[in-house]
């Protein structure tokens, strides 16, 4: 699971992406409408994350980060002083508690574009009220778009039979 905050002059947002052995994504993204640090947002979307790995019955988790600070606090290797991160700390440790398996790994940022992107963009679009967005799919091309595009000809006749009558009249 790769899972990110950010905090910006627009707002906060987070992401995270479940991908599974047979390399389905599920992504999750969601805009924070409280005040919080950057730090918040990084335990915001890593709790994100878990609780959508539960949902899907995960047994074994690894939790990829582009921060060390989650990536040591958690497991204990540092220590935890801010009054703030305390009780995320409490709440991820929970969490934990239900995988069978659960492993931390620091990645450098560009490993970790995909939920770094999801929450930036949730932290910059302004929906309104109680409003929410739909999925947006994102899809992958290998080829130009306009290689795709053939379209059936409406009198029955190949794509070229214009063409070919055009030639010997001129």
């Amino acid at each position: 699971m790769f899972f990110d905050g950010a905090a910006n002059f627009k707002g906060v947002g987070m992401g995270a992406v479940l991908v599974s052995e047979t390399s389905q994504h599920y992504l999750v993204s969601t805009k924070l409408r409280f005040p919080c640090t950057n730090n918040m947002a990084e335990y915001e979307a890593y709790i994100l994350g878990l609780r959508l790995a539960i949902g899907t019955n995960v047994q074994e988790l690894l939790a990829i980060k582009d921060s060390d600070l989650l990536v040591h606090q958690v497991p204990g290797e540092w220590a935890t002083k801010n009054t703030k991160i305390l009780p995320y700390l409490h709440c991820v440790q929970e969490l934990i508690k239900r995988f069978t398996k659960m492993g931390f790994k620091h990645v450098p940022r560009v490993q970790n574009e995909f939920a770094n992107e999801l929450a930036t963009l949730s932290s910059m679009i302004q929906h309104p009220g109680k409003n929410f967005i739909d999925p947006v799919p994102i899809g992958i091309h290998k080829q130009p778009a306009y290689c795709a595009h053939v379209e059936e000809e409406s009198d029955g006749n190949p794509w070229f039979h214009d063409i070919k009558e055009y030639l010997p009249k001129g």
